[in-house]
């Protein structure tokens, strides 16, 4: 399922989002432009658990690897990422925006995204794999979409071998399909981690969603 938009008005402007997806483009457009030397800029500012939990147990401070859990929200492996994540974020939103405003909605999508980092960590700490992208924060976004508009209409397309199959959906529906099948996908790695695997960090997508179904309701509370 491919959800394109949704039926679902707002009163905000919701420029915090627009410039979220700007940012995330610009910083592609950077990445691509590296050439050679795009590995070692992506190792610089991914997130990499083995670097963090050595971080963690080590002696003195040292927060270099810490500056991932932030900077790897802004950068993607490619042009299909980039896009399904764009996608997603402009979909849904400017609903989550609406509802927290402006300042809020910018410490719920970093929140999200920091403890979707976490968790992938806990599940996988000696990964020495560069784990990157906005999905992390973007599935708090569709976890508090799912709890705050259930019945919301979306559009979806949903393609049937060489059709594409045009149909509006609940956003129970689209979002709680998408949910189950990061579980499975997060159980199915368990005991199992690849270079494939470790990129996709199905635990990463897990844990921001669970975060946001958890923290959308008290923040919204106390607007």
């Amino acid at each position: 399922m491919i959800p394109l938009k949704d039926k679902n008005p707002t009163r905000l402007v919701p420029f915090v989002n627009i410039t979220i997806i700007v940012i995330n483009v610009v910083v592609f457009a950077f990445e691509v432009s590296q050439g050679d030397a795009l590995e070692s800029f992506i190792r610089r500012f991914a997130v990499i658990p083995n670097d963090i939990v050595g971080a963690l147990g080590g002696y003195g401070i040292n927060i270099v690897p810490f500056r991932g859990l932030f900077t790897s929200m802004f950068l993607h492996a490619g042009w299909l990422h980039l896009g399904g994540n764009m996608l997603y974020l402009w979909v849904f939103g400017d609903n989550i925006e609406d509802k927290l405003g402006h300042l809020r909605y910018i410490f719920f999508y970093m929140i999200c995204g920091l403890i979707s980092s976490c968790l992938y960590i806990y599940v996988d700490p000696h990964s020495t794999v560069p784990t990157i992208g906005a999905s992390g924060a973007i599935s708090g976004v569709l976890g508090a979409y799912l709890l705050l508009f259930p019945k919301a209409r979306v559009l979806t397309v949903i393609p049937i071998f060489i059709f594409l199959q045009f149909i509006e959906l609940p956003a129970l529906i689209v979002l709680g399909f998408w949910f189950v099948l990061q579980i499975f996908s997060g159980l199915a790695s368990l005991g199992y981690q690849t270079a494939e695997a470790g990129a996709i960090a199905w635990w990463a997508h897990i844990g921001g969603f669970v975060a946001g179904l958890v923290l959308i309701l008290p923040m919204r509370k106390f607007r």
